[in-house]
């Protein structure tokens, strides 16, 4: 009954409060450890590594400094935010030497896993001898790297720009698009995220992400979710409103077209199947080019495919992509045809870091590594194993609503209605804290933050997958 009336007013408290989906859980995580105080904690799996002793400043001195000097719309996780020190695999370590199990890959970036020894050692021995040199010289590094990410690529899409992150790849593609075809009018997908820059902000479509400026020629099509989508998994239907928004919002000719193939910052949506074939030949037809925005699902993560356009059956005119290809060096990509990339020699496109000599010679290791270690078929037989023990738990628990996603990309949707779909808002925040507390840091998405997002280290184990679900039942069991 404590607990009932425990929700039902932090339930109203997040009615009232504008709130996105990292936040919110500050407001219940006393509740949760009221649940269950004396519980016996559930035992991570075994790991042969010892932390060194952290002899730095401690959790409040950083969080105290940070406010100070940093910006205050930085968000942190958790009501007492971790001073996280180290890192090894799928495992990061705290300020006292406690052992997390890294289930969020400090949001979808690290793929091999922290501080894996053979990109470590690219990294080291490459700023021993030089640590930065533009394109305006020649280095092999960039090229090497170049050649190895192009023969990734399927078709023609054999041209690299780098940058730094995904939100300048996503900006450089959209330049790319409107000089190449001439026309100004995007289209993305709502409950997409495309990055936080004054033109990416544009190509989002999540309130809790844009600011009230000026976004341009950009038009929002429907998003063809499976699980809330208003027509099922009917492909043609969503790809219609496409249709429509090239026929009623736009001259009848567009720039080009991007989305996610699985939304990430969304909470985990996997595309209607069928739906990026239709969607590419009508936008084509009205002279767009189409974009693949892989930040979050490239590099075998899906486990079915390198790419998370290839579930799709397409090629795409531009791909992005970014986070997983540095394992958390600030690297980024674009990668096009011959044809496209030309528009660019029309004036001087140059990015000073982009494709420098360390996050090169890192970024062509954590290629190598995928292939040597077998990532990709590592994450779609770990990442079954995963969904099969969430789908268990979905049979015994109502609370949850929908589980989905491919490889170690999955999603976790928590509703208080099955049948409206209604978002578990503030029960999803206690399971939030209550999984941090027996050792498990998770992700959420959502336009609700009603989704945990499950997107671990590619190295993460059935062990691991195992622990979660185990973890998982009991704070949902403790609600």
């Amino acid at each position: 009954m404590a607990m009932q009336m425990i929700l039902k007013k932090n339930i109203n408290l997040c009615k009232n409060i504008s709130l996105t989906h990292f936040s919110c859980s500050s407001f219940f995580s006393t509740s949760a450890t009221t649940i269950d105080n004396n519980s016996q904690k559930l035992q991570l799996p075994p790991f042969d590594y010892e932390p060194q002793p952290y002899k730095g400043p401690l959790a409040d001195e950083i969080f105290s400094k940070r406010k100070k000097f940093l910006g205050s719309s930085l968000f942190h996780y958790y009501q007492n935010p971790l001073n996280i020190v180290e890192g090894k695999m799928q495992y990061l370590f705290d300020e006292n030497g406690r052992r997390y199990l890294d289930a969020f890959a400090g949001i979808v970036t690290v793929s091999c896993g922290h501080c894996h020894p053979e990109v470590l050692n690219a990294i080291i021995e490459q700023s021993k001898l030089l640590q930065h040199a533009t394109t305006i010289y020649l280095h092999h590094a960039i090229a090497d790297f170049a050649e190895s990410l192009a023969s990734k690529m399927p078709g023609n899409l054999k041209v690299v720009y780098f940058v730094n992150s995904g939100s300048e790849a996503n900006e450089l593609a959209m330049l790319m698009a409107r000089l190449y075809t001439g026309n100004l009018g995007m289209i993305s997908l709502r409950n997409a995220y495309h990055g936080g820059s004054s033109s990416t902000i544009g190509l989002t479509a999540l309130n809790t992400w844009k600011y009230p400026i000026p976004e341009g020629e950009i038009h929002h099509a429907v998003n063809p979710d499976p699980y809330h989508g208003v027509f099922g998994s009917d492909a043609n239907s969503y790809a219609k409103d496409v249709q429509d928004h090239i026929d009623y919002g736009t001259s009848g000719k567009v720039a080009g077209f991007i989305a996610e193939t699985i939304q990430g910052v969304g909470g985990t949506v996997e595309l209607a199947p069928g739906y990026l074939k239709l969607v590419y030949d009508i936008v084509h037809k009205a002279g767009g080019v189409c974009i693949a925005d892989e930040v979050q699902t490239g590099f075998g993560r899906t486990g079915s495919h390198y790419w998370g356009f290839e579930t799709q059956g397409v090629i795409p005119d531009i791909v992005t992509m970014a986070k997983g290809i540095g394992n958390g060096l600030p690297l980024g990509a674009v990668v096009t045809t011959p044809e496209i990339a030309s528009v660019l020699a029309q004036k001087i496109q140059f990015n000073t870091f982009g494709g420098n000599p360390v996050c090169s010679a890192g970024g062509l290791a954590v290629l190598r590594v995928i292939d040597k270690e077998k990532r990709q078929s590592h994450c779609a037989d770990v990442g079954s194993h995963l969904l099969e023990g969430l789908r268990s738990l979905m049979q015994r628990h109502d609370i949850i609503g929908d589980v989905r996603g491919r490889g170690l990309m999955v999603g976790v949707e928590f509703v208080t209605d099955r049948k409206e779909k209604t978002p578990a808002k503030a029960e999803t925040a206690v399971m939030f804290e209550k999984l941090r507390e027996l050792g498990i840091l998770i992700g959420k998405g959502g336009l609700h933050g009603n989704v945990f997002r499950i997107k671990p280290p590619m190295c993460f184990s059935k062990d691991d997958a195992d622990f979660v679900v185990d973890a998982l039942d009991y704070a949902i069991s403790k609600l």
